[in-house]
């Protein structure tokens, strides 16, 4: 009996602590990391976000939900996802890339490669159009760097 009673008191200060440390946590939103773009670094085909002129055609390469959900303004869809209708995807950007100059490609983060297979396809079409990928893929989207260096959310 006695045991019992110790193994209840140990549950209880371990329940009070654990609501402490909860009641106390953090809850302010970390930061995404984003990697500082300099454009000496830069490899072929990449370009930084303060690099593409005003008139650029934006890809996101990101999944559909993501794209609907926070999509860059004014950006077309055109992804790798086998449950995507991939013809029709390109089909439908096939029209707007004919009409660009300078194309834009992001996904999801710097080591998202689908942007690239998606620059070399389009590259292959030949429409005489400058096509980059986004360095630091959608979280260079979302913060811009501030004059003091720290990186703050960009509104949409």
């Amino acid at each position: 009996m006695k045991s019992v009673f110790q193994i209840a008191i140990l549950f209880a200060i371990s329940a009070s602590a654990a609501s402490v440390s909860w009641l106390t946590r953090d809850t302010t939103p970390k930061p995404i990391p984003v990697p500082l773009c300099n454009s000496s670094l830069l490899k072929e085909g990449e370009i930084c976000f303060h690099q593409a002129p005003e008139n650029v055609l934006w890809i996101d390469a990101r999944t559909r939900k993501e794209w609907e959900k926070d999509g860059y303004p004014n950006s077309i869809l055109w992804n790798l996802d086998p449950k995507e209708d991939a013809n029709k995807m390109e089909a439908d950007a096939v029209f707007k890339i004919a009409e660009s100059k300078f194309i834009v490609i992001y996904c999801t983060s710097q080591a998202c490669g689908t942007s690239k297979e998606i620059a070399n396809k389009i590259r292959k079409l030949d429409f005489g159009a400058k096509v980059k990928t986004l360095y630091g893929g959608y979280p260079s989207l979302v913060f811009k760097k501030q004059g003091d260096g720290s990186l703050n959310p960009s509104p949409r």
